[in-house]
Parts: C-alpha cells; sequence; structure tokens
C-alpha cells in the first residue's frame, strides 16, 4: 500500500481534546518502561535532560517527570491546540512543575530556536523521545535532522510510531481491533495515520540516509516499530 500524508499538525480543538481524552495509557507507560529498561538502573536516578518531540498534551512528558525524578523533561509540539491541553495538566500536576516545560516548535528548527532549545552553544539533551511523530510528517529526514540538532554526543534516542499495513484491508482490521470502541473521529484518525506510517525498511533507509547506523529499527506486535539506540 502507498504511502498517503496526513497533515503534519494536529490543529483542530475537537481533534485534540479527542486525543486528550483517550486512553493511551498502557502504550505511553509501556514506552516510559522501555527507557528505562535501556537506561539502566544506574541512570534512572541520575540528572537526566529528556526532550519529548511532538509531545501532543503531555502524556508521556508526565510520565517521564514520575519516573525519573532527577530528569529536567522539555515537551515540544507545533500545534496550539495540543499545547494548551499539555500546559493545563501542568497547572493540575503542582509537584512536578519545575522540572517539565512546554514550549511550542515546529520541525524543521530555526537555528536560533535550536541554540534556545537545547540551553546554549554546545549544550543539548541526554535522551530523545518520541511518540507517533514520525508518520505526521511529509519529509522524514526533517525528524531525524532534529534528533542531531537536540542531542548530546552519546545520547539515548527511543521512538515509537506506526507501521504502514499491507493493504486497506489489513487498515480496516487494526482499526477494528484496536479501535472499535472509540469515537468516530479517533477511528478516522487512526485509519488516516495507519496509511501514513512508514515501513521497517522505510525507516532503515531513512537512518542510513541520516547516517544514524547506531539506532535500530524493529517491528512491536502488530501495528508499531520501535526506534532506538545510543548515538556516537
Amino acid at each position: 500500500m502507498e504511502r498517503v500524508c496526513e497533515p503534519e499538525l494536529m490543529e483542530g480543538l475537537a481533534q485534540a481534546q479527542a486525543y486528550g481524552a483517550a486512553d493511551f495509557r498502557a502504550t505511553d507507560q509501556a514506552l516510559v518502561e522501555r527507557l528505562a529498561e535501556l537506561l539502566g538502573p544506574a541512570c534512572q536516578d541520575q540528572p537526566l535532560r529528556i526532550v519529548d518531540l511532538g509531545c501532543g498534551p503531555g502524556n508521556i512528558s508526565f510520565r517521564l517527570v514520575d519516573r525519573f525524578p532527577q530528569a529536567q523533561v522539555l515537551g515540544l509540539d507545533g500545534a496550539a491546540a495540543m499545547l494548551d491541553l499539555a500546559v493545563q495538566g501542568l497547572e493540575r500536576y503542582p509537584h512536578g512543575r519545575h522540572r517539565l516545560t512546554f514550549r511550542s516548535a515546529v520541525l524543521p528548527l530555526a537555528p536560533g530556536l535550536v541554540e534556545s532549545l537545547a540551553g546554549g552553544v554546545g549544550a543539548g539533551f541526554g535522551v530523545v523521545v518520541s511518540n507517533s511523530l514520525l508518520h505526521h510528517l511529509h519529509e522524514p529526514q526533517v525528524l531525524w535532522r532534529t534528533v542531531r540538532q537536540l542531542a548530546l554526543p552519546g545520547a539515548l534516542v527511543l521512538m515509537r510510531d506506526l507501521r504502514r499495513p499491507a493493504n486497506g484491508g489489513a487498515v480496516r482490521q487494526l482499526v477494528q481491533r484496536h479501535a472499535s470502541g472509540a469515537s468516530e473521529l479517533l477511528q478516522r484518525d487512526f485509519s488516516l495515520s495507519l496509511q501514513a506510517a512508514f515501513t521497517l525498511a522505510e525507516v532503515q533507509a531513512q537512518l542510513r540516509q541520516a547516517s544514524l547506523p547506531h539506532l535500530e529499527v524493529k517491528e512491536l506486535d502488530d501495528r508499531y516499530l520501535e526506534v532506538a539506540g545510543w548515538l556516537s
């Protein structure tokens, strides 16, 4: 099945609210626990600077602050409606407010913004995470360039996203299996996202083009891809 792009930003208020209210707790926590596994016990209580690319309403950003008590987390998103939800959530989250920041950023990042987000010239993040951002991007190399711009040498990268099924029938089966109880809007979004996602081979090719050989791609269950590794 050929890839069909969807809008890069989820700017509609109804769409943002539906996404923010959806129950992604299991998959969100699975990403956070996978990050803890990759970091290892020795690193989990160490000071970390984590950037969450395409943070949406902040679901994973909040979980990162809870899971890693010494971490400073920056959540980035380009959709104002999503960031509004994230900021509203932060107002109800006093115990982690001093370690979590949300900022607006649209990829590709302007050079001046890169320095501002990273914390100055030569600064950056020791951990870069992203969940379900790649499939939104019309030009995927934008994401891998952003990783290079914001990550410190030796940084850990962990990204998860959907993978594109072989045909329309497989798309419909996945929507029925995983979103049958969701709203019509979320079912439609899930279907479009599956069609906009990349295959394992396509992401492998992207990483070769981006000269990121230390990042490995693997398939997870029936619909996800994981990209993980330590930058050189």
